[in-house]
Parts: C-alpha cells; sequence; structure tokens
C-alpha cells in the first residue's frame, strides 16, 4: 500500500490521503472543487466545480502514473440534483472513450460546504 501525494491538488483537510495505491488499483478520495494553489473553494457554476473536480483527481492520477482513462467507477456527490445535466455535461468532457461506471447521490451537505465531491477508483 501506498499513499499518493501532489501539490497538483489540494491537500487533505482530514486525516486521510489524497489516494492510496493498493494491489493494482488507486483509491482517490473525495476531491471537492478546490484550486490547489490557493486552497480556495472554485465559485464558479457548477461546471467550473465539476472540471475543478476532475483536474484535480487527474492531477492526483497522475502522480500515481494513472490517468482518467484508467478509472473504473466514480460517485457523486452532489447537494442539488436539479443541476445533473449541467455535471454531466463537464463530467463528460473528460471521457473521450468509455466512461467509468458511475453512481450519483443527493446529499444534504458536503464538507467547505461545496456543491460537488467525486471519488473514483481507477
Amino acid at each position: 500500500m501506498k499513499a499518493i501525494k501532489t501539490l497538483k491538488a489540494p491537500a487533505a483537510i482530514g486525516p486521510y490521503s489524497q489516494a492510496i495505491q493498493s494491489n493494482g488499483f488507486i483509491f482517490v478520495s473525495g476531491q471537492l472543487p478546490i484550486i490547489p494553489e490557493t486552497g480556495e473553494l472554485d465559485t464558479g457554476d457548477i461546471q467550473s466545480q465539476t472540471r475543478r473536480v476532475m483536474k484535480n483527481i487527474s492531477a492526483i492520477l497522475e502522480e500515481a502514473g494513472s490517468s482518467l482513462s484508467k478509472i473504473v467507477k466514480a460517485t457523486i456527490l452532489i447537494t442539488d440534483l436539479s443541476k445533473f445535466q449541467d455535471i454531466n455535461q463537464a463530467y463528460g468532457e473528460f471521457f473521450e472513450e468509455t466512461p467509468p461506471a458511475r453512481a450519483c447521490y443527493q446529499v444534504a451537505a458536503l464538507p467547505k460546504n461545496a456543491e460537488i465531491e467525486v471519488i473514483c477508483e481507477a
């Protein structure tokens, strides 16, 4: 088991790793739309926030020697299901080939009052 850490994605805001590499898989912790350089939330629309989350995930996977194309499962947590189509549009930009399996849930709240969090396994 190996912890993955990169400065190109937000630092963990609790006692967890950005990702763990184990038995040929990479388990990426939930990523919020935090701008790594500032530590602040992206305050743009939900598409901008979705793109920020996916860029953060990409940076973590690249640090582990992988990429978005290797994601097999993603889970999206959102605070407003009415934004589902906008999220889908931005999320889909990151998967030119076969998109991974995915689930999406509306939740009451997310850390730092974020609107979206994405968890994935590659």
